[in-house]
Formats: C-alpha cells, sequence, structure tokens
C-alpha cells in the first residue's frame, strides 16, 4: 500500500510540472512585450527627432524689415532676402491689394523682378515706394497712355528721322556738350543716384533730370526754374538715337495729349534710356 500512495505522489507531482512550464512561459512573454530592446528604443528616437513642423526652412533663411509706401500709406514687411523682385511684388499685393502686373516698385530705380533682394543690395530699414492704380482707376482714365503712344508712334512713322528736322537740328547743330555724363554704349544701366545734367533743351539752354522716386516725381531743372512733374502725368516718352552719335539719344516727356506739349531733352546717355522710360511710364500701364 504504501509503495502505491508513494507511486500516486510521484504521477500527481510529475503532472504538475506542465503546467508549471506552461505558466513560466506565459510570465517570460509577458516580459518580452512589456520591455523593448535597446535597438528598438533607439530607433524610436531617431524616428522621433527627424519629425518637422514644416516651418524649419522659413524660420532659418535670412530676412530683411522693410517699409513699403504706396498710396501715402506705410506698410512693414518682413521678406527673405534671398527672394526675387517678383515674390515681393506678390507680398506687396497681399498688402496693398494692388495686382503685381499694376506695380511700379522703385528702389534706387525700377526694382528688376528676376534679381533676388540680396543682389538688389535691399538692407534692413529700406523704403520700397510702390505707385500703380487699380484697373478700375486705369479703366475711368479719359485718355489712356497707351493709346496716345500709338498715336504718337503712328505719326513718327509717317515722318522723316527727327534729328533732320530743322526745329531740331538747330540745338544738335551745336554740338555736344562739354559737359555731358559720358555714355556707354551696349548696355543699360539704372537711373544714377544724381541728376542727369549737362543737356540741352530745345531752347539750347543747359538741362537736368531728377527723379523723385519717392514723389512720383520728375524734376526739370534750367538756370531759371525747377519744374516738378507729376510722372502719372506724362503721357509718352519718345526717344531716339542722335545720328552720327548713336551713343547718344533725344528724347521727349509728353506733358499733354498733343505733341505740342512735349519737352525735348538732347544728348541723353544711351545706357539710361530704357531705365528713364520704365521709371516714367512703368510696365504695370499696359492693359
Amino acid at each position: 500500500m504504501a509503495t502505491q500512495a508513494g507511486s500516486e505522489e510521484v504521477i500527481m507531482e510529475t503532472e504538475a510540472k506542465p503546467e508549471e512550464a506552461e505558466q513560466r512561459g506565459e510570465e517570460a512573454g509577458k516580459g518580452d512585450t512589456e520591455t523593448p530592446s535597446h535597438t528598438d528604443a533607439v530607433d524610436a528616437t531617431t524616428q522621433d527627432s527627424s519629425i518637422s513642423n514644416g516651418d524649419d526652412g522659413d524660420d532659418e533663411q535670412e530676412k530683411v524689415d522693410l517699409k513699403i509706401i504706396w498710396n501715402k500709406n506705410k506698410y512693414d514687411l518682413k521678406i527673405p532676402v534671398d527672394n526675387t523682385g517678383a515674390q515681393l511684388k506678390e507680398r506687396i499685393h497681399s498688402l496693398t491689394g494692388l495686382p503685381p502686373a499694376m506695380q511700379k516698385v522703385m528702389y534706387k530705380g525700377l526694382l528688376p523682378e528676376d534679381k533676388t533682394l540680396r543682389e538688389i543690395k535691399i538692407t534692413n530699414g529700406a523704403k520700397i515706394m510702390v505707385v500703380g492704380s487699380t484697373i478700375n482707376d486705369v479703366l475711368a482714365v479719359n485718355t489712356p497712355k497707351e493709346v496716345v503712344q500709338q498715336e504718337v508712334k503712328a505719326e513718327e512713322n509717317k515722318k522723316e528721322p527727327l534729328c533732320r528736322q530743322k526745329q531740331h537740328r538747330k540745338v544738335l547743330d551745336k554740338g555736344k556738350p562739354d559737359d555731358i555724363m559720358a555714355s556707354v554704349k551696349g548696355t543699360k544701366e539704372r537711373l544714377p543716384t544724381v541728376p542727369l545734367s549737362g543737356m540741352f533743351n530745345k531752347s539750347g539752354g543747359k538741362v537736368r533730370l531728377t527723379f523723385k522716386l519717392e514723389q512720383d516725381q520728375l524734376w526739370i531743372g534750367t538756370k531759371e526754374r525747377t519744374e516738378k512733374v507729376p510722372m502719372g502725368s506724362i503721357k509718352n516718352v519718345v526717344t531716339e538715337p542722335i545720328e552720327g552719335h548713336e551713343d547718344y539719344y533725344m528724347m521727349a516727356f509728353q506733358l499733354g495729349p498733343t505733341e505740342a506739349s512735349q519737352y525735348w531733352v538732347y544728348w541723353v546717355p544711351t545706357q539710361f534710356v530704357d531705365a528713364i522710360k520704365d521709371t516714367v511710364l512703368g510696365k504695370w500701364q499696359y492693359f
């Protein structure tokens, strides 16, 4: 009997061992789930550190603070220095509501759209002058500038070269002024920071041109007086190279609807001709 009882105890103990082993296996499995490996922790940290909120790139760009002046209103604008003139126009549009195509943006002359603010050397605190009218303002003008320009161009095509006409020959025959600014043929430059001087007007007197961009005015100065002409009132700019001196131009500012209102200036250096026309007329006007 004793032997039989002992055998039963051995059998019961043997049957209990698989259950204990299974329980220990489950506890080991739980331990593996709850305790991540060192490698998994490193991977998670790396993944978290690579997540960006999307603003890092813009925050890291170098920016400049600008003062935008339009229609007697002033706006503060912070913009990346590597933005182009075209991008600046878009920002001005968001501030003023003035479409980029209607803007004439000035900073030491007409602002080029294809260059960055860094290339133009715009610095902190710079004042950016904006001239332009809304589409409604342009449509309300009784005599659109583009119509006047087309009529003037048609009349010019019917005539002989301006420099051969008697009214101009009497001035041109005096020869090139001794103190005229030197010309640079084959190049285009922005407006100089000093007045253009040493030129002749129609009466043969000395004349100088000063571009007051902050006031949107052209100052035409002679020995007797200085006329302050709003650029918006100038209907057209007529130019023609001087025959035999193609590095200089004769130029007329049309102050009214007819040729009688043209103010002529002779011996304008060729490198400034396009800058003068763009500044006075502005690309925004062509609609």
